[in-house]
């Protein structure tokens, strides 16, 4: 069985059959709305030609997404997500063709709507199916990847660990060879390669420490007669990588060590995200934020916002705005004094204000600026920055992205005073982790949990 399963995955890899899934999943939901719309199965030529032009944008797309390629390490809400980007692009296109064509009277919107929806569902259904069937395969045992293992021990064991914990990716190790991670002799190598060639192993994948790169050209020139295929693990040990990944740079590859997320179509989608969320949410808060700001002035004499400037996107300085919850007071400069339990300097409706989290309201203008986001790590004063980059590691790497309203260190309970060391490398690891992993997906769960945990802030004062 396993045998078999292989051979089909090899002879019919998904770069193949993902793009006729994606094609089959269009005409049949063309049909269907056809037959909806109009009572027939029968498409008439205009339609045809549609649909064919439909599934050509659909597979372009996902094949310039890199969606049907590395579906063994990829998880289905990134399929299904980046699939759904896909369709809606795909639409967006189709109904600007047609309108600029001047043929809108002639096609039935209801029609390239509900085609486009039951594609989707068929589609994204197709490959959720696809990545259970092959996981609970590979689980059992089959439709798995042989691997060799080279290098240190240590970091064989490393990389070892990491398969095992990770069963539903399909790899399993065929052979183990331990070399010194300073030297190898020729003794050693020509055993690498005889071990290489009886375990029939499909990949080789060389663990090796960053710095050995004349250990790595030994073993990949020593494995230059063998056809499996090789990868390069190399161990960066306790560095903070941000968003690392391979990239081509001016006709080189370069390994990625700290790079932004927010690049090309991710950047794009980021600020629809803020400009369509953020819109929505102002109009919302606009009552709310009236009310405020007639208490504020009732309560307490001064302006009702309070203005500073905050670090924003790679270190560029911006203003922030909230609304004013203390007693207008001046600070030595360059100092901010953070608030603590019991300050005087906090009004009666600032107290409520900062609980609350409701201070932060006007900062909805700065997301709809461009220089926030609704979601992203909290700009901290810039007197913090400059106490706190010298004591926490990686912590300026925060600012590789646009600060936002809350974030995922805030949802999980690392807001208000930052009154220990700890707690700002806590609040750090979460924002870098934000960043690493960040989705749409991620960022609607975040403002979904804001609103149920996120507003009322117990550490505040």
């Amino acid at each position: 069985m396993f045998r078999r399963t292989k051979g089909l995955t090899e002879r019919y890899p998904a770069q193949l059959i993902v793009p006729f899934v994606d094609s089959l999943a269009i005409v049949i939901g063309s049909l269907l709305a056809y037959w909806w719309r109009f009572g027939t199965l029968q498409l008439h030529e205009r339609y045809i030609l549609a649909t064919a032009l439909i599934a050509l944008m659909a597979v372009l797309l996902n094949s310039l997404l890199g969606a049907y390629t590395r579906w063994r390490v990829t998880r289905i809400s990134t399929l299904v997500g980046r699939l759904l980007m896909v369709w809606l692009a795909v639409g967006v296109l189709a109904t600007s063709i047609i309108y600029f064509a001047h043929a809108a009277e002639r096609y039935s919107r209801l029609w390239v709507g509900t085609s486009l929806l039951i594609s989707f569902v068929l589609a994204g259904g197709a490959r959720v199916l696809a990545q259970l069937l092959l996981r609970q395969a590979r689980l059992k045992g089959r439709a798995r990847r042989s691997v060799f293992l080279v290098g240190p021990g240590s970091n064989l064991v490393s990389v070892a660990q990491g398969m095992r914990a990770s069963p539903g990716e399909g790899y399993s190790i065929a052979g183990v060879e331990r070399i010194s991670d300073k030297a190898a002799s020729e003794a050693c190598l020509e055993r690498l390669a005889r071990r290489v060639e009886q375990s029939g192993a499909r990949e080789v994948w060389i663990c090796v420490p960053l710095e050995r790169g004349e250990l790595v050209r030994s073993i990949f020139y020593t494995l230059r007669n063998h056809t499996a295929e090789v990868r390069f693990f190399p161990e960066f040990k306790d560095m903070h990588l941000l968003n690392h990944r391979i990239s081509e740079v001016a006709g080189h590859y370069a390994i990625d060590l700290s790079v932004s997320p927010m690049n090309g179509m991710a950047r794009i989608i980021k600020r629809l995200e803020d400009l369509v969320v953020g819109g929505l949410l102002s109009l919302i808060v606009l009552p709310v934020c009236l009310a405020i700001a007639v208490a504020i002035k009732i309560t307490s004499p001064g302006p009702v916002l309070f203005k500073q400037y905050r670090t924003g996107v790679n270190g560029k300085q911006f203003k922030v705005y909230k609304f004013r919850s203390m007693k207008v007071h001046q600070e030595e400069a360059g100092q901010v004094t953070q608030a603590t339990r019991g300050d005087t300097r906090i009004t009666p409706i600032g107290a409520f204000l900062r609980r609350t989290s409701l201070d932060e309201l006007p900062q909805f203008y700065n997301v709809l600026q461009g220089r926030m986001s609704i979601v992203g790590p909290r700009p901290h004063a810039l007197a913090h920055n400059e106490q706190y980059k010298e004591l926490v590691e990686s912590y300026m790497r925060r600012h590789k992205v646009k600060p936002g309203i809350t974030g995922w260190a805030q949802v999980n309970g690392y807001r208000g005073e930052t009154d220990t060391l700890e707690k700002m490398e806590k609040r750090v690891e979460f924002d870098l982790w934000y960043i690493d992993n960040w989705s749409l997906w991620l960022d609607l769960r975040i403002i979904f949990l804001t609103i149920f945990k996120g507003f009322i802030n117990k550490n505040a004062y």
